[in-house]
């Protein structure tokens, strides 16, 4: 009887022959990505979500696990032109609408890596050196935003909705056991006997109010604080809500916003450490957006006091030109991760491999299998420099001031704000008596539809509780210049005229 014995199922990436075999296919899909590169028009195809979705059901014609697989460089090359044809170009200057900033290319190099070795930071024995270049990256990280190093602790994460919900697991767990002298996590809220709430200004990310609900607080135990004319949550008022707050409620964190992704408001840090720690309250400081602001030293003095934060979240792949996601929670105390551990991690009580050293980062994050984002940020921020990105910040900032001046220099167009940082918020005031709000709703559809921008929409509030519609350019590509900035702003000027004409007569 003769056995057959089976040749390999697939070819692993990590091996000799398995290399050679992804050195082709990264051939194959950079040669598509640059005639897709060549051929284009726009910051996208044009066709609006119809003809997405039309391209993709073309595409994806045929099930997922076929009975039979294809050869991988023609069903590799298939899916990567479509998908390429149909992705934003983040590196076109009408690229403006979110906060994905064009990577480097030793970062998108990186990831190949990261995902060929596919280390994993949950267990010693997942990724030993990717452990330690994660928690020097945290590490300097930490020191970036002005913690002590030996004291700070922290985790990449897959994003600032992440790190702010982590952020609110260890104010609630910290507050209540320092108060209280129990544990959250072990009792549950209901035994506790209290109601814990948090206090945030208006226009806090909506990732806070998941947070609260999902951690059992509750949307309605949130305490919104008063804030003044420029957006800024006023100190006083936060104290004295937590003065007055009656018996059977808790207040566990003031939420800070650190650079607010629409005005770039920032509130004021150092008070609110004070009263922070006045009342025994965790303060957390969202800076997803505004910590690029750290990079650059004539920025950088609008952060002043987050050092003073218990947690500061931080996205790279916004200010920090690495793929997503590249995103970090930081705290001022590492033991306050205790909220997401299982087991104790110290000598006193662990096993003999915690003891010799075989400790994974089970302990300080939400996950378990976790993907290595620090080697792409190291090799980013050691292959620019700190004069580099500090450069590159403040391009991106003089980019969103040219516009907001040119923006003012329109009869035709309102401005919302002088930009803190790089995003600009404005408006076309159309005539006829046509509804602002509206017009300027359909014309961001009407420009993304054609492929010729694509812009972002937000609402800016008024004192009597209504809000308007603005459009809002997300300036993060240091390599626009002002030339395509004013003709960016030119056509979309045209193309508002004709949309205003066509409206008025009909």
């Amino acid at each position: 009887m003769t056995t057959t014995v089976p040749g390999p199922l697939y070819q692993p990436a990590g091996t000799a022959a398995g290399l050679e075999s992804v050195r082709g296919l990264v051939n194959t899909a950079l040669d598509i990505l640059q005639e897709v590169s060549a051929a284009r028009l726009g910051p996208v195809a044009p066709g609006g979500p119809e003809g997405a979705r039309s391209a993709a059901a073309k595409a994806l014609a045929g099930p997922l696990l076929p009975e039979q697989g294809g050869d991988a460089t023609e069903v590799l090359g298939d899916l990567v032109r479509s998908y390429a044809e149909w992705s934003v170009d983040i590196t076109h200057p009408a690229a403006l609408a979110r906060m994905q900033p064009p990577p480097t290319d030793v970062a998108a190099a990186a990831e190949l890596v990261g995902a060929v070795l596919n280390q994993s930071l949950h267990a010693w024995e997942s990724g030993p050196f990717a452990l330690e270049l994660d928690r020097w990256v945290i590490a300097q990280l930490a020191e970036l935003v002005g913690y002590d190093s030996t004291e700070a602790g922290g985790t990449l994460t897959s994003g600032g909705s992440v790190s702010n919900l982590m952020a609110m697991t260890m104010a609630r767990d910290t507050t209540i056991a320092d108060k209280l002298g129990r544990h959250a996590f072990q009792e549950g809220l209901l035994r506790l006997g209290v109601q814990p709430v948090v206090l945030c200004p208006q226009g806090v990310h909506f990732s806070i109010e998941r947070a609260v609900r999902l951690l059992g607080i509750g949307e309605d135990n949130i305490r919104t604080v008063p804030i003044d004319r420029d957006g800024r949550m006023i100190p006083a008022e936060a104290d004295r809500i937590l003065t007055e707050l009656p018996e059977g409620e808790l207040a566990v964190a003031i939420v800070a916003v650190a650079g607010s992704t629409d005005l770039g408001i920032v509130d004021p840090l150092p008070e609110l450490a004070v009263i922070a720690r006045k009342h025994g309250v965790w303060l957390h400081a969202d800076a997803a957006y505004g910590a690029g602001a750290l990079f650059s030293p004539r920025l950088r003095g609008m952060l002043d006091g987050i050092a003073e934060a218990d947690s500061v979240t931080m996205d790279l792949h916004k200010f920090g030109w690495t793929p997503a996601s590249s995103a970090a929670l930081l705290v001022r105390r590492a033991e306050t991760m205790l909220s997401f551990g299982l087991q104790p991690t110290t000598c006193l009580s662990a096993d003999d491999d915690t003891c010799a050293g075989y400790i994974g980062s089970q302990n300080t994050s939400l996950q378990t299998t976790r993907r290595v984002d620090a080697l792409k940020i190291a090799v980013s921020m050691r292959t620019l420099g700190r004069e580099a990105v500090g450069a590159m910040v403040d391009t991106c900032h003089d980019l969103a001031r040219h516009a907001a001046a040119r923006i003012q220099a329109e009869p035709k167009l309102e401005l919302g704000t002088e930009p803190p940082l790089t995003a600009v918020l404005f408006r076309y005031l159309p005539g006829h008596g046509l509804d602002a709000d509206a017009f300027n709703g359909a014309l961001r559809r009407r420009v993304m539809e054609d492929g010729r921008a694509l812009l972002a929409r937000t609402h800016i509030a008024e004192e009597d509780g209504t809000s308007r519609v603005f459009l809002k350019l997300m300036l993060l590509n240091p390599e626009t210049t002002t030339g395509q900035l004013d003709r960016i702003i030119d056509e979309l000027l045209a193309t508002a005229a004709e949309q205003e004409a066509a409206a008025a007569g009909a």
